[in-house]
């Protein structure tokens, strides 16, 4: 096997992608939710990312916009969702490689912070701390403290307060 490369997802990556997506989470929501945020203004394209192994997409993840709404205006704030790896291939570290990729480009860009709503014992590894203590609400009360978290990128604030309001795309699909 070659070796894992993370890069920018290109159109020609769209149904892989879709395929990888799928499958790893054993249902088409996720993946139809890729398409939509793509088709949305909270797409960044060079925040969607695939892991390619001797030439075959294996996984993906992708860092779109959302609002923090609070206080006194409303902000930008990336999420991270979500993310996919192939069955065969989880648990090797691809998912890892995404997620800090995806976190070294947001740090880059100046962006503050990047939400995710996921399992409580694997983001914390990349510096993910739940949300709330920072003042960062979750869409809807029912989502559980341990599940949303956030990371603190290099230009974080924080008057970055507020509910988090996902795109469009994550209550269509």
């Amino acid at each position: 096997m070659s070796p894992v490369l993370i890069r920018p997802e290109r159109p020609e990556d769209y149904d892989a992608v879709s395929t990888v997506t799928a499958a790893a989470f054993g249902r088409e929501n996720e993946a139809r939710l890729v398409e939509a945020l793509r088709d949305s203004d909270a797409y960044v394209p060079e925040l969607s990312l695939v892991a390619e192994e001797d030439g075959v997409v294996v996984g993906h993840t992708m860092l779109t916009y959302s609002t923090l709404r609070g206080g006194d205006a409303d902000r930008r704030v990336l999420v991270l969702a979500p993310v996919s790896v192939t069955p065969s291939r989880q648990n090797d570290g691809i998912g890892g490689a995404l997620c800090r990729r995806a976190i070294e480009l947001a740090d880059a860009r100046g962006e503050p912070l990047i939400s995710v709503l996921g399992h409580a014992t694997y983001y914390p590894r990349f510096g993910f701390e739940v949300a709330r203590p920072l003042g960062i609400d979750p869409p809807v009360p029912q989502i559980t403290d341990a599940s949303f978290m956030a990371i603190k990128l290099s230009h974080y604030d924080p008057a970055y307060r507020g509910r988090l309001i996902y795109p469009a795309p994550f209550a269509e699909t």
